[in-house]
């Protein structure tokens, strides 16, 4: 028998594979911004 995916759990696998990618980045972004705020003050 085949299972047909219904596109729920993929969607679930893209939203955490974004989340992994994005929260890392945004980190960066506000460390760096920090300091560009540190070097202009």
């Amino acid at each position: 028998m085949q299972q047909q995916n219904t596109g729920s759990s993929n969607s679930l696998g893209v939203i955490i594979a974004w989340a992994v990618v994005l929260i890392p980045l945004l980190w960066g972004v506000y460390k760096t911004v920090l300091n560009v705020a540190k070097l202009f003050s």
